[in-house]
């Protein structure tokens, strides 16, 4: 029996999921799984990464997100009722679904944000094509319905959200804890509800981490979240074997229900999403004054700078530099990029806001310097345009402006304004654990005397990006007081 692999977990936090994209994909590859899904709480951020690992391992990867449902609209902010949240699983069946996704985890952080992104059935409403919706764990609004023995409000739920989706994209999703008695008998219900309303059911394998034997590492990883130490008697723990089951174990352990299982199948096959990568220049128009060409508009106002910069009689130097720059830029496509970063970048300048003098590659570009977007010379200094633009390795342009703390808003309300929200995207910047801190959190988490962790986090090696395993190979010390 055929077994896909529904429901793995990084979660929201970056410390509740213990493994990576990789090592879920590794899993389910060894299991002969064709599909494997990730659902992390509230967000995306792991969709990408876990893509580009199971296409490039072979095997089909489904995209979704275990979304925190607000008790009342995702707008309300009472304290006591509205961090409460539900739980709901949604996989994205095609391209529009993953788009969706993408609408819905933003909006739940720029709207329904307290204490969670949460979402409501509002924005589930119109966000809902090409969704695939499972009714989520215990904590699932059906699941803890029926826990209460209200099974006619359950029923309502259940009728809502087919109403949004669609009967056939509804799967009343079951899990197996024996570890948890609340487990078995949502399971029953869930059956029974099934039958009622001919919606049918889903196994799904909910996994923090890959092995059994890792639950005791992932216990101490939720200690660091939550800033508890192992040997707290009433700190948040998970009782449930949360580790990455076998399709085997998955069809011993669902043997009375079995179309649950092979309903996994039936959802892989119907999940089909290619998220577009790679180089993709999708750089917002810019219309030039006057009807010039933004080629045209771009070498003019390089020209009134150069005069600005070199005074009326440039250096042959400065007017080859600048007309090898224009050409390569034009060549490469990226006229309208330096036109748009002039923009924001003079409207910060004549709005009084103070702009960093420019720092990286871009220093090296004197188009950059031009258009007063660098106040770097990089004649004078001898900076090289081909650490910024390369036609060798065709990339875009990467110029870091830093703008004023107090007046960043302005900046960020004028490019939004003058080219659409829909163009306009901020970063986000991912935390990760360097080794010496991992080595504090934990001995803090297991009760070990500070002095005593403090001497071995310092054998380790300072540099960034170094990990544990390597530090225990180059540093005999350290390896010397792990053994």
């Amino acid at each position: 029996m055929t077994f896909v692999h529904l429901h793995c977990h990084t979660h929201y936090s970056l410390l509740d999921g213990l493994p990576k994209p990789k090592d879920y994909v590794e899993r389910a590859l060894q299991d002969e799984a064709p599909a494997v899904a990730i659902t992390d709480h509230g967000n995306l951020y792991g969709a990408v990464e876990f893509y580009q690992t199971a296409k490039k391992a072979g095997i089909k990867p489904i995209i979704g997100m275990e979304a925190y449902t607000a008790v009342s609209t995702r707008f309300s902010k009472q304290t006591g009722i509205d961090n409460q949240v539900g739980h709901l699983v949604l996989l994205a069946e095609n391209k529009k679904g993953y788009e969706n996704l993408l609408e819905i985890s933003t909006k739940a952080h720029l709207e329904g944000f307290y204490y969670k992104p949460r979402v409501d059935m509002e924005l589930l409403r119109d966000y809902s094509d090409g969704l695939i919706v499972l009714t989520g764990c215990l904590n699932g609004n059906i699941p803890k319905l029926l826990l209460a023995n209200k099974e006619d409000e359950a029923r309502e739920v259940l009728t809502e959200l087919q109403s949004v989706f669609g009967k056939e994209s509804v799967f009343l999703e079951m899990q197996s804890h024996p570890q948890l008695m609340e487990q078995s008998i949502v399971n029953e219900k869930l059956i029974t509800l099934s039958q009622g309303t001919k919606t049918p059911l889903v196994a799904t394998n909910d996994c923090h981490y890959i092995n059994p034997e890792d639950k005791e590492a992932h216990d101490v990883l939720l200690c660091v979240q939550t800033g508890n130490k192992v040997d707290d008697e009433d700190r948040f723990r998970m009782e449930a074997d949360l580790s990455m089951r076998s399709k085997t174990k998955m069809a011993q352990d669902f043997d009375y229900i079995p179309e649950a299982i092979t309903n996994t199948l039936e959802i892989a096959n119907r999940c089909d999403v290619e998220i577009a990568l790679g180089d993709q220049y999708l750089i917002p128009s810019f219309k030039a004054p006057f009807d010039k060409k933004n080629e045209d508009y771009l070498r003019e106002l390089c020209e009134e700078g150069l005069k600005d910069h070199y005074g009326g009689n440039p250096s042959q130097e400065a007017l080859d530099r600048l007309e090898y720059e224009l050409d390569l830029v034009h060549k490469m496509g990226f006229d309208t990029y330096f036109l748009i970063v002039h923009d924001f970048v003079a409207f910060a300048k004549n709005s009084g806001s103070l702009v960093g003098p420019g720092r990286g590659s871009a220093a090296g570009s004197i188009i950059a310097y031009c258009l007063k977007i660098t106040d770097v010379d990089p004649i004078k200094y001898g900076l090289l345009f081909e650490r910024f633009l390369n036609p060798e390795r065709v990339s875009m342009p990467d110029i870091d402006i830093d703008f004023a703390d107090v007046r960043r808003d302005e900046v960020l309300e004028y490019v939004v304004e003058k080219y659409g929200k829909e163009h306009v995207a901020q970063i986000i910047t991912f935390g990760t654990m360097a080794a010496r801190a991992a080595v504090r959190d934990v001995g803090r988490a297991l009760g070990i005397p500070y002095s005593e962790v403090d001497v071995i986090a310092k054998l380790i090696p300072g540099r960034p990006g170094v990990k544990l395993e390597e530090a225990l190979e180059q540093e005999m010390d350290l390896k010397a007081h792990y053994d």
